[in-house]
């Protein structure tokens, strides 16, 4: 599980999921506190965290900027358990999304100065499938075909002082008819564009980092979009 958090990626594994390649500047190793001014930089392991640690963590990340930092990893043998706690700690809205391709292209949505791709949250009843295509389609004005879940990504951010988790199921989605194609500028959608690959690695600079990683894992999935 991935988390991004003020857009620094927190990772939450089992023992047996961390990589053995992986290197790391700062280790705490069953830490019982955290300094008030921790020196959190680059690539940063805590392992078997207590829920008081968690605590301060996510208060951490939530409210510093911590500019020098890369990531964090959580390690944890009761990985379920931290994961359940963690979710605690937030209110949880489900949201569904695609990366809709044509051709060698896939379509992009500009909002907020940003480029992101077309995702929203779940009407009453919706599975994820059903929203995500309702939500591009409604975002987009185009009709398309659902294909594959890519993934799903995890961030938080804070509306009328609620610390929310957002989760969103993303899928491949073909474009069937954009002949009508124009941005929902209701739902504060700026443009929306066909970008090639290389193009996409343009945008994406501009974009959140939960965004770059969705779209490494839409590539390991469409590996043609790599020549486009």
């Amino acid at each position: 599980m991935k988390i991004f958090i003020n857009d620094k990626p927190l990772d939450i594994l089992s023992p047996g999921e961390l990589r053995k390649d992986k290197s790391f500047e700062c280790i705490y190793d069953n830490p019982e506190d955290l300094p008030a001014y921790v020196d959190f930089h680059d690539d940063v392991l805590i392992i078997q965290p207590s829920h008081d640690i968690i605590i301060k963590l996510l208060y951490l990340l939530r409210t510093r900027k911590l500019k020098d930092l890369d990531s964090i990893t959580i390690v944890s043998e009761d990985i379920k358990g931290l994961k359940k706690f963690i979710k605690s700690r937030f209110s949880i809205v489900k949201a569904a999304g695609g990366v809709v391709t044509k051709g060698n292209k896939v379509l992009f949505i500009h909002r907020i100065g940003k480029w992101d791709l077309p995702k929203g949250k779940f009407d009453k009843g919706e599975t994820s499938t059903e929203c995500a295509v309702r939500e591009v389609e409604e975002e987009c004005s185009v009709k398309v075909k659902l294909g594959g879940r890519i993934c799903k990504t995890w961030h938080t951010y804070t509306r009328n002082r609620k610390s929310i988790l957002k989760k969103t199921y993303w899928y491949v989605m073909e474009c069937l008819d954009d002949s009508m194609m124009e941005p929902q500028k209701e739902e504060g959608i700026e443009d929306i564009k066909w970008l090639s690959h290389q193009e996409a690695k343009i945008a994406l600079v501009n974009s959140y980092p939960s965004m770059r990683y969705l779209y490494k894992q839409f590539l390991k999935m469409v590996p043609k979009v790599h020549t486009s």
